[in-house]
């Protein structure tokens, strides 16, 4: 029976082939598009996998005044202080690493080199929130961090722009018209998923920045970083109910 129906479809073949070519290459068109769409939804699947992961594990940005319906921190809004970056780590479970952060921007010069960079403000959890490894050098110290001393870290596009294939460990920069020393430099992480280099920025403790180049306490943002074993949505609630409580938001 089975060799009789293989008989007769190959004789229909012979007889239609012209149709059974069109049908033939209609199937291995559509089953060829259906690997490559995989394929190409796997990739994208990755790359934002990847690009989530250069930011940070479980990572949670908390910015002032931030509403659900988008359009920026409002400008009414205060700042955050130190006290509400330990009011987080103290009372809110979960959390691996909380880092505030303050930027501004300023021009980086070393000998003849300069480069303007971003300046980020910020303490030695900074590190850990954003799962980023120190490529050279160390991280701050406690006495610099309560000093506010004037100790920077390199991104990788800052220290190839100031210093090429030089060693700039131990090395003064300026920041505007600070002195700064590099005690390490950062591997380099590359563009974030919104186009943005990550690597074009210099770390220094929050209160040199506060103190020396901006001239307030202001704390911009608080970033944290979650347990893999803590529900985000649980911390980011945890969170916004603790900050409504000490800013006396209904």
């Amino acid at each position: 029976m089975f060799l009789n129906a293989l008989l007769l479809a190959l004789r229909e073949i012979r007889r239609n082939v012209l149709r059974s070519s069109l049908t033939i290459l209609g199937i291995v068109i559509g089953v060829a598009s259906v690997i490559t769409m995989v394929t190409i939804g796997e990739g994208a699947t990755a790359q934002v996998q990847a690009d989530m992961q250069k930011l940070g594990t479980n990572l949670l940005q908390v910015f002032r005044g931030q509403g659900f319906g988008g359009g920026g921190a409002r400008s009414a809004a205060p700042p955050f202080t130190i006290e509400d970056v330990r009011a987080i780590e103290e009372e809110i479970t979960g959390i691996r690493a909380v880092a505030p952060a303050s930027n501004s921007s300023a021009q980086a010069i070393y000998g003849n080199s300069n480069w303007s960079t971003q300046i980020v403000g910020t303490s030695d959890k900074y590190l850990e929130v954003r799962d980023w490894a120190l490529a050279s050098g160390r991280n701050f110290s406690d006495s610099e961090l309560r000093a506010g001393a004037a100790v920077c870290i390199l991104g990788d596009t800052v220290k190839q722009e100031l210093f090429g294939n030089q060693d700039p460990l131990g090395a003064n920069i300026r920041l505007q018209k600070v002195s700064c020393q590099v005690i390490g430099t950062l591997t380099a992480k590359g563009q974030s998923g919104f186009g943005q280099n990550q690597d074009d920025i210099v770390l220094v403790p929050l209160r040199m920045l506060q103190r020396r180049l901006v001239g307030n306490s202001d704390v911009n943002s608080i970033m944290v970083s979650a347990r893999d074993t803590a529900a985000t949505e649980k911390v980011q609630r945890d969170i916004e109910r603790l900050l409504r409580e000490r800013r006396k938001i209904r």
